[in-house]
């Protein structure tokens, strides 16, 4: 498992520590910060900022976790390479059809999304046919984009990056004068499930690390060069998730059933124009959380494809620009497809309960893991052992507890649909007599 298959051979490996970074951040930094805060608000008041910590503090313990197993690889795929090697490969393609349904409803969520942001720019963007052909034109331009060659389309999303991050940290120099630490520190925590309800929400703001990890087999020194700048990532990421809120909650505590908190704290900081600076920060980041799903969820398909589990056709590389086109067409379509049948909750909530049962997969693989592979010269280690990935599993574990029986229909759906597709798959493989 740890030498590159032959197609993976067929891609190149163009993304350095600097992309690892930039893949990562805005796998994570999308539509959620901009829209969560007047949730997090809303059930939880001034302690919001803690529950934010909460969050970021659970994400970490399953950042290091998959850290760790991706130092014992460099091949395309990630979570499926990390599960498959522990389970088979069963498991490993349910666990890469669950990520991938989460990252196609991720971006259809966030071709909503901007849409949505836009209806004040020109109404009929509420409804109907523009709404639709916005949608659609979108997701198309960033499917284009990453069918062009994995360098385009991290051109692009380096610049889309700088652009995505300045207002909020803007937000976050202007608004900490304005910080009610007293109100803060001295809030009462909230009710465990309330805390565990408020938390499940909030994970969509987190989820989405693990983009950098699925790369690795176009990523250079993967091994060495993934898991630190993975860790090093989530940990300002959290850091600057806590820091917006705490302006948020204390610039903006009315503001519990806004559907845009970050936009209208901007105004207040900084009047009209913080509303057209905070609108373009909108705009950035959720294209750049679009632009690199579609830059890493169709590896999924081809890595799958790679393992025999899927089709061949998903698995054909662009002989001129090596990328995985045909994984990046159909990744786009269906996204077009989601984009347009469903709402933003819909596919929020899909995203994030699918996304956290992969966690769930990939952390009970770490231990089969290291007792199955030689550890190598400069590997990520953990410290305590496998202490850390126990607290990650308990805390997902948990997490998931908190779901609707509507969220553990959506993932039966999905399990039973792949069920079926493995098995044809499988069948088509076998050797005749």
């Amino acid at each position: 498992m740890s030498a590159a298959p032959v197609s993976d051979t067929l891609l190149r490996r163009e993304i350095g520590r600097v992309g690892i970074a930039t893949i990562a951040m805005n796998g994570v930094v999308g539509s959620g910060i901009f829209a969560l805060p007047a949730v997090a608000i809303a059930k939880t008041g001034a302690f919001s900022p803690w529950v934010f910590l909460l969050c970021g503090a659970l994400i970490l313990t399953v950042a290091l976790t998959l850290a760790r197993a991706a130092s014992f690889f460099e091949t395309t795929g990630g979570p499926i390479v990390y599960t498959t090697q522990a389970f088979g490969r069963f498991v490993g393609f349910q666990t890469g059809l669950l990520i991938y349904v989460s990252r196609v409803a991720a971006i259809a969520a966030s071709a909503n999304l901007l849409v949505s942001y836009a209806v004040p720019l020109w109404a009929p963007l509420a409804s109907g046919l523009p709404r639709t052909a916005a949608i659609v034109g979108y997701i198309a331009l960033a499917t284009v984009l990453n069918a062009i060659g994995v360098r385009a389309g991290m051109t692009v999303l380096y610049l889309i990056s700088a652009l995505k991050l300045a207002p909020l940290l803007l937000l976050i120099l202007l608004g900490l004068p304005d910080v009610r630490w007293a109100a803060v520190a001295g809030s009462d925590p909230v009710p465990l499930a309330t805390l565990g309800s408020t938390m499940l929400v909030l994970m969509y703001a987190f989820i989405g690390f693990e983009f950098s990890l699925i790369a690795a087999g176009e990523t250079r020194n993967a091994r060495s060069a993934i898991p630190r700048t993975l860790v090093k990532t989530v940990l300002a990421v959290a850091a600057a998730y806590a820091a917006i809120q705490l302006v948020a909650v204390s610039v903006g505590p009315d503001l519990g059933a806004s559907e845009t908190p970050l936009i209208e704290i901007a105004r207040r900081l900084m009047g009209p124009a913080g509303t057209v600076i905070l609108g373009l920060g909108v705009v950035f980041s959720i294209g750049g959380g679009s632009l690199t799903s579609l830059l890493t969820a169709p590896r999924l398909t081809f890595a799958l494809s790679r393992d025999g589990t899927l089709p061949a056709w998903f698995g054909a590389v662009n002989p001129r620009t090596h990328v995985p086109v045909n994984s990046i067409l159909f990744c786009g379509t269906f996204s077009i497809a989601l984009a347009i049948g469903q709402h933003f909750v819909w596919l929020a909530t899909l995203s994030t309960f699918v996304r956290l049962l992969a966690y769930a997969l990939c952390i009970a693989s770490l231990p089969v893991i290291e007792r199955r592979l030689p550890a190598v010269p400069g590997q990520f280690r953990l410290p305590g052992g496998l202490a850390i990935p126990a607290v990650a599993l308990l805390l997902t574990l948990w997490l998931l507890l908190h779901s609707t029986s509507a969220n553990v229909a959506i993932a039966a759906a999905v399990v039973v649909a792949g069920s079926v597709v493995f098995a044809a798959c499988a069948q088509r493989a076998a050797p005749t007599a």
